[in-house]
């Protein structure tokens, strides 16, 4: 086969006189090229043709520009090679003489392109004769992923290319000192066909090693290892690598983080080569922003990545805005062996919907796991809420969400999305149960469970964003249960078309509180904006939301709104622009937010 050409380049001009490279830029030129042939081939001649290279001599004479053009047939045929095309119908013809400032035409009819007829990959080395069922799966997804199959055009780009790719795939999992050991592309010319062969050759399993981590001063030691849950006689996969390196770089104990296992080293056990670079042990964010449900917002957030004589992380911030300003702090341990942290939380807010102003405090302390896709967390919590209303008319502190209480949770979430923060197409789950008692001068029992869903599907040129949100809190209903453990919802990322928490229960005086029971429901259509025929950082939706908060099941009527917005896949997530239309309030509301968050 005949070398693919060189990548396209600009070279230098070629002074009058001298051979320059197939691309030079003559300052004064002994003959015109003009290439006659389909655009994909005159332009591939344009950039590589040898005879590029003499125009620069300019004392060439008749017999020898004519010794050139015989030579440059063998080059013009194997450049059209390359673009599948072996039977070539080439004239290269001299108009004028040497004295006359000649034109050398090159026509070329390329013919029928080549066909890939049969393709043979075979392995050599461990995966060839394992008996196990991953180097099985992995040898038929080599063959099944083969870029060039029977019955495509055969280039010499995609014939690269096809094999760089199977290569990748036998690297990726299991050997990573795989090789392309032999490859063949068999041309008959006269059918027009090329019969494909290689043999891979996989080299021995690896299996992790010890881990050697260089780069740790400030932090413990046992943090790298813990958080890239690397086991030592684990099968090497480039993917867990990539995730493990994921992990220690979005932990915020790392400004950056690498991976690596050496091929030249023992397969048995590879030595995990981490090599990271550690964030500063405190640092301070200040944060100015906007939303069309709290309005202008300031905060400043500080982080202690090790607290002296416990060593545990501290994140504390302050956030201050019209309608939710909140002060907080959480502590967390370093993660155990299995993934799971100690944690404590404390967190104090004001809440006001323009009705009811809640103010509440929290306790938490728990544990908490935070895998690939799946996240856990277990704890114990106090609730307090302190309600006072805006209406002169007195209401029930059972109604308001006045009270306090403590409870026993455990919160359970899945991510399965094809990418984060823009998915495509997945779904994610979640859900949380909880139980508890009310304190105060009456002590009555309580359960607590939500759950959520989100699904992404991806149609021909746009895709569907599913969401289903739904709560409930049984209890007797002289109960004081915390507002913050009951339901309000509406707002950017609830219900469209309704101000923040607008949705509620309606009590006899006329003010909304709180309810035990909630269901949302979303659909949203998303379609991307594209210019010149291609999508843009940018799309447009339509949706229809529906919300319903009420103190039993069978009072619960949804409230619904419909809009239409854009999304921007700006660098800090997904931005969100929307109008929606309140069908009971019967009013436009504007809503933005960023971020994607399940």
């Amino acid at each position: 086969m005949p070398a693919p050409p060189p990548a396209s380049v600009t070279p230098p001009s070629t002074p009058a006189g001298s051979v320059g490279p197939t691309q030079a830029q003559t300052d004064v030129s002994a003959f015109d090229i003009e290439v006659r042939a389909p655009d994909a081939v005159r332009e591939l001649l344009e950039r590589h043709l040898e005879l590029q290279r003499y125009r620069a001599v300019t004392d060439l004479d008749d017999a020898e520009l004519a010794r050139l053009i015989v030579l440059a047939e063998r080059n013009v045929r194997n450049l059209v090679g390359t673009l599948g095309y072996f039977s070539p119908d080439i004239r290269i013809t001299q108009e004028g003489s040497t004295a006359q400032r000649p034109k050398v035409v090159v026509g070329v009819t390329p013919g029928e392109p080549t066909q890939t007829r049969s393709v043979a990959i075979d392995f050599s080395g461990d995966v060839a004769g394992s008996p196990d069922a991953d180097a099985a799966a992995q040898r038929e997804e080599i063959r099944r992923n083969w870029r060039l199959p029977i019955g495509q055009r055969f280039t010499q780009d995609g014939w690269d290319s096809a094999k760089t790719q199977a290569l990748r795939g036998l690297v990726a999992r299991r050997y990573p000192a795989g090789r392309l050991a032999d490859s063949l592309a068999d041309i008959d010319a006269t059918t027009q066909s090329a019969n494909l062969s290689l043999r891979l050759d996989s080299g021995p399993l690896y299996r992790l090693g010890p881990m050697q981590v260089s780069g740790i001063q400030r932090y413990d030691p046992l943090l790298v290892p813990r958080l890239a849950r690397l086991a030592p006689g684990s099968v090497y996969d480039q993917n867990r690598l990539l995730e493990a390196q994921q992990r220690l770089a979005s932990s915020g104990y790392f400004d950056s983080a690498a991976i690596f296992v050496d091929p030249e080293s023992d397969p048995a056990a590879a030595p995990v080569q981490v090599q990271v670079r550690e964030a500063p042990r405190q640092k301070v964010i200040l944060g100015v922003g906007i939303t069309t449900d709290g309005g202008p917002r300031a905060s400043v957030e500080h982080t202690h990545h090790r607290v002296p004589g416990i060593g545990w992380r501290a994140v504390t911030k302050l956030q201050l805005e019209r309608k939710s300003p909140f002060a907080q702090t959480e502590w967390t341990a370093i993660p155990d062996e299995g993934g799971w942290r100690w944690g404590a939380l404390g967190r104090a807010e004001r809440l006001d919907d323009d009705e009811l102003v809640t103010r509440a405090q929290r306790l938490r302390f728990g544990r908490s796991q935070a895998g690939d896709r799946i996240d856990r967390n277990m704890y114990l919590q106090y609730d307090r809420a302190s309600v006072q209303t805006k209406s002169p008319t007195a209401i029930a502190d059972s109604d308001t969400g006045d009270g306090s209480a403590i409870s026993g949770n455990y919160v359970w979430t899945g991510r399965y999305f094809d990418s984060l923060p823009f998915p495509g197409k997945g779904y994610g789950l979640g859900f949380e149960l909880g139980g508890g008692v009310t304190l105060g001068s009456e002590r009555k029992p309580f359960l607590r469970t939500t759950g959520r869903w989100l699904g992404v599907k991806s149609l021909t040129a746009s895709r569907l964003s599913l969401r289903a949100e739904a709560g409930a809190v049984v209890a007797a209903d002289s109960s004081r249960i915390p507002g913050t453990l009951l339901f309000r919802t509406g707002g950017d990322n609830t219900v469209r078309g309704y101000g923040y928490r607008d949705i509620g229960v309606e009590r006899a005086n006329g003010v909304t509180g709180p309810g035990r029971y909630m269901a949302v429901g979303s659909i949203e259509w998303q379609r991307p904006i594209r210019r010149n025929g291609l999508p843009t950082e940018w799309e447009h939706t339509l949706f229809i939301d529906a919300g319903s908060v009420a103190e039993r099941p069978k009072d619960l009527k949804p409230k619904v709104g419909v809009g239409t917005g854009v999304r921007w896949r700006s660098p800090i997530g997904p931005l969100q622009i929307d109008v929606a239309y309140g069908l009971e309030p019967k009013k436009l509301r504007l809503h933005m937010s960023v971020g994607f968050v399940f």
